[in-house]
């Protein structure tokens, strides 16, 4: 009886154990610049929430909002030595890394938000996704982010002849500096967490940015002039450290892949409703909303598209100009 007892204790203890092994989790850390009632952070979550159903618990993402771990460069560079798993950027900033990203940072290279999409869910969009790898960044999807538009404190933006002489801030984009000082404005680089003063101190004139963030940044109350002249569609990029996702089973790539796909299409639903609601809340807030003739911003940014042929990112440019 003794030995029947320590025998089924021992049998006990071995389940135990192998369960253990079959419930152990693979924990995934994701950190972004955004805070959480962002459209694109929601969207994170539900991919988070699909993960650990595709996966029956075995695998988590971890989600840290607001900077918590770092600035967007901060966090790409931590992917590159393996120390975080994932981040969503800006595809801007990704041009430093990725020479193909500055595609999306040129003015008024996608014809409207039809063709933008076609060439991001296209050959071209998935090919510039992956063409980070060599630089141990993996990208796994585009989330919309609108287009991005002037916003001022004193001065309405109707044509480029309105830009003359005031300071706008950009991303650290080398291209989204050209575009600005193309149009006649002061590009001037300023990291987003200290825009808020920068703007309220008159160290900038303005800036350009998509409606949800004009909205939830509150820039909204310092700028009183918005012109949605759409001079560029920069998407959003979940970008994956190369080092952790080969550390993956094709299983859990497959289930984490799966997991991001859907969160693209829950993400374009909410970013259409934010961005709605952004317009019709700053504009309740006493902003005037400018619908400007667009045809002056292209042909002002044709000689710096002119700047373009002979780098080798014109043949990208005539290739995206091609997609119907």
């Amino acid at each position: 009886m003794k030995n029947f007892l320590i025998t089924i204790t021992l049998l006990g203890i071995i389940t135990l154990m192998g369960c253990g092994k079959v419930q152990k989790v693979k924990v995934l850390k994701l950190a972004h610049v955004l805070d959480a009632t962002h459209p694109v952070h929601k969207s994170m979550v539900f991919m988070a929430q699909k993960v650990a159903e595709k996966s029956g618990g075995t695998m988590r993402v971890d989600i840290y909002t607001s900077g918590q771990l770092g600035a967007e460069r901060e966090l790409i560079e931590l992917l590159q030595i393996g120390s975080l798993a994932m981040t969503k950027v800006s595809a801007s900033p990704m041009e430093s890394f990725v020479p193909e990203m500055k595609i999306f940072s040129i003015p008024y290279i996608f014809r409207d938000d039809d063709h933008l999409w076609k060439v991001l869910n296209g050959e071209i969009g998935k090919r510039i996704l992956l063409a980070g790898e060599p630089y141990y960044l993996r990208g796994l999807c585009y989330y919309d982010a609108g287009a991005r538009s002037f916003y001022t404190k004193d001065m309405q933006v109707k044509t480029p002849k309105d830009l003359k002489g005031l300071k706008i801030r950009v991303m650290k984009s080398k291209t989204a500096v050209e575009m600005v000082n193309a149009l006649g404005g002061s590009a001037t680089p300023i990291t987003w967490g200290e825009l808020y003063t920068a703007l309220q101190q008159g160290v900038v004139d303005g800036a350009e940015n998509n409606p949800p963030s004009f909205y939830l940044s509150k820039h909204y109350e310092v700028c009183k002039y918005y012109s949605l002249d759409e001079h560029t569609a920069i998407p959003d990029i979940l970008i994956m450290s190369t080092h952790v996702w080969n550390e993956l089973t094709a299983q859990q790539q497959k289930w984490l892949q799966e997991a991001v796909d859907e969160s693209v299409i829950h993400e374009r639903k909410l970013w259409k409703e934010a961005s709605d609601n952004a317009l019709s809340e700053v504009q309740k807030a006493g902003v005037t909303v400018l619908r400007p003739d667009k045809v002056s911003f292209r042909e002002a940014v044709k000689p710096l598209h002119d700047t373009y042929k002979n780098l080798p990112i014109y043949e990208l440019m005539k290739e995206v100009q091609t997609v119907k």
